[in-house]
C-alpha cells in the first residue's frame, strides 16, 4: 500500500516519478526560500503547491560524487565514485552498484533521462530512454536549454502506456559557464568580466531572460561584497531564473497531458552554488540545499519539513514510493515517505557527509557529522594545502579577492580556508557561518567526543575505506 497521499497515481495503482536536478543552486537563490530579489515563480509555486524541505543536503557539494549517490542511496566513498567523470578525472562507481533507473526499470517503471548526466558506468546507471546525452560542462549542452529540454519530454509524457514513468531532468544550469578562448581552449577564466554561467546574448528557446543588476543581489555572508562577486552573483540569478522557466514548461506539459495529478515531482540541486567556500567543502553554503516535494494527493500544500534528510535518502525514498524498497543493508540512507507531505517526522536530527576528491588533482578527503546544534568536520589529509576546482580558483570572485591583498573572504580568513586543522567543530546556532573553530575549546571536548564517535560508527557502517586511519595513524 503507497499510502493515501500517494493515492492518486497512475493506472497501475503506482505514481510517475519525476526527479530534477540543478547543477551547483543553493537556497540562497529561491525566492521560497527567502531570497526578496530572485524571480523563481514556478519553483514558488511548486513549493507552495508541495512541500518545501528546509533542512536537506548533499553528501559532498561535487557534482559526479553527489549525483552518483542521488542515484544510488550509497556514499560516494562506498560507491565507488571518488570525483568527477569526465575526462582525465575518470572516477566511475563500481559496476556491482545498483541504481535508481535500474532498481524502477526492474520494477516495471518506463525509465528515461535528459541533460546533464557525469556519472559512469552507464551500465550501472543506465535508463531505458535518453532523450539527449548530457555532456559535462559543454556550452552547446541542451542542459543549458531547459524550455527545449522540458519540450523534448513531449513523446514520454503523451505515450498511451499503462506502466508509470521515471523521468531524471537534469539541467546544467546554473553551473558556471565555460568560455572559449581565442586558441580554442574551454576556460572559465574571465577576469575581469563576470563568468557568464550559461548566459548568453542570443538567449534560449522559449526562455524570457531575466537579467538582474549587481546593485541588488544579495551577497551571502560567506562570499565576499566586492563589485566582482555582485556582477558574478547578477549572473547565477539570470541563470536560476533560466532554469525557472524550464521547470515551469514542464510542469504546464505535466499538466496538459493529464499527469500532474498523479506524479511525484521533486527539485534538488547536486550541490551548492559555484563560489569558493561553498563548492566541494562541507560547509553549509555547499551542502544545505533547495529540497521542494510535490506530492500526488497532497493534503498539506504549501507544508514545511524540518527533519534533516541527504541525498542519500533519496533512492530509497522512491522506491519505497514505487512499491519497490531496497533490501536492508544495500542503501546508506533511509525512506522519508511518510514525511514527504510535511508530516512531522521524529529521529531525523542529524546528518552526514563524505567528500573524497573533485579533479584529479584535488584529493582532500574529509567527513562530517552534523546536528542541529553542532558540526564537526573531519579533515583526513589536513596536512595539505586545501585544493581549488578548476572553476572556482579561476573565478573573477576569487581572483579579485586575491589582487586585493585582503586577508579575509566573506567572513572565513584566508588562511583558516586555505590550510585546515585535523578538526573543525561549530557551534551553529552561535555561528552560523561556521567560522569559529572550537575543536580546542576545553569546555565542549565532551561534544566533540561524542561526534567523533558518532563519525566512527557512520563511517563503520558505511564500509568507508578511510576508516583505517582511526587506527593506523
Amino acid at each position: 500500500m503507497l499510502g493515501a497521499g500517494l493515492a492518486a497515481a497512475g493506472a497501475d495503482g503506482r505514481p510517475n516519478i519525476v526527479l530534477i536536478v540543478a547543477d551547483d543552486h543553493g537556497t540562497d537563490a529561491l525566492g521560497c526560500y527567502g531570497n526578496p530579489v530572485i524571480k523563481t515563480p514556478h519553483l514558488d509555486a511548486l513549493a507552495a503547491d508541495g512541500t518545501r524541505f528546509t533542512h536537506a543536503f548533499c553528501t559532498t557539494a561535487s557534482c559526479s560524487p553527489s549525483r552518483s549517490v542521488i542515484l544510488t542511496g550509497q556514499h560516494n566513498h562506498r560507491n565507488g565514485m571518488y570525483g568527477l567523470q569526465h575526462d582525465m578525472h575518470h572516477f566511475q562507481s563500481f559496476a556491482t552498484v545498483r541504481s535508481l533507473p535500474g532498481r524502477l526499470a526492474a520494477a516495471g517503471y518506463r525509465t528515461a533521462r535528459i541533460g546533464k548526466f557525469h556519472v559512469a558506468p552507464e551500465s550501472v546507471y543506465a535508463f531505458q530512454t535518453v532523450l539527449s546525452g548530457g555532456a559535462a560542462n559543454d556550452p552547446a549542452s541542451l542542459g543549458r536549454s531547459p524550455v527545449e529540454m522540458a519540450e523534448q519530454t513531449r513523446g514520454l509524457l503523451a505515450a498511451e502506456e499503462a506502466r508509470p514513468f521515471f523521468l531524471f531532468f537534469a539541467v546544467d544550469d546554473p553551473h558556471r559557464g565555460n568560455v572559449v578562448l581565442p586558441n580554442g581552449r574551454p576556460s572559465f577564466e574571465t577576469y575581469p568580466a563576470p563568468n557568464p554561467f550559461g548566459n548568453r546574448a542570443a538567449g534560449y528557446p522559449g526562455v524570457t531572460p531575466v537579467r538582474y543588476a549587481p546593485t541588488e543581489v544579495i551577497v551571502p555572508p560567506f562570499l565576499p561584497d566586492t563589485p566582482e562577486c555582485r556582477a558574478e552573483l547578477a549572473e547565477y540569478y539570470q541563470a536560476v531564473s533560466r532554469l525557472d522557466q524550464g521547470v515551469g514548461r514542464l510542469v504546464q506539459l505535466l499538466k496538459d497531458t493529464g499527469h500532474y495529478e498523479r506524479t511525484l515531482i521533486v527539485y534538488i540541486s547536486d550541490n551548492g552554488v559555484a563560489f569558493p567556500g561553498a563548492k566541494t567543502t562541507l560547509y553549509d553554503p555547499g551542502t544545505r540545499l533547495p529540497c521542494i516535494v510535490r506530492l500526488p494527493g497532497r493534503r498539506r500544500p504549501g507544508a514545511g519539513q524540518d527533519a534533516m534528510i541527504t541525498w542519500a535518502d533519496l533512492t530509497p525514498t522512491l522506491l519505497d514510493v514505487a512499491g519497490a524498497p531496497a533490501s536492508a543493508g544495500e542503501c546508506d540512507g533511509r525512506s522519508f515517505r511518510a514525511g514527504l507531505d510535511g508530516a512531522r517526522l521524529a529521529g531525523w536530527d542529524e546528518t552526514y557527509g563524505s567528500h573524497t576528491s573533485h579533479e584529479i588533482t584535488m584529493y582532500y578527503p574529509m567527513r562530517s557529522v552534523r546536528t542541529r546544534r553542532h558540526k564537526l568536520i573531519l579533515n583526513l589529509a589536513h596536512g595539505l594545502r586545501f585544493p581549488f576546482a578548476l572553476d572556482l580558483v579561476q573565478s573573477p570572485t576569487w581572483i579579485g579577492v586575491q589582487r586585493s591583498g585582503a586577508a579575509v573572504y566573506g567572513r572565513r580568513p584566508i588562511a583558516q580556508f586555505l590550510q585546515r586543522p585535523e578538526f573543525e567543530l561549530y557551534d551553529l546556532a552561535s555561528d552560523p557561518d561556521e567560522v569559529v573553530n572550537l575543536a580546542d575549546t576545553p569546555a565542549l571536548q565532551s561534544v566533540k567526543r561524542e561526534l567523533v564517535e558518532k563519525l566512527k560508527a557512520f563511517q563503520h557502517a558505511t564500509l568507508d575505506p578511510w576508516r583505517s586511519k582511526w587506527v593506523y595513524e
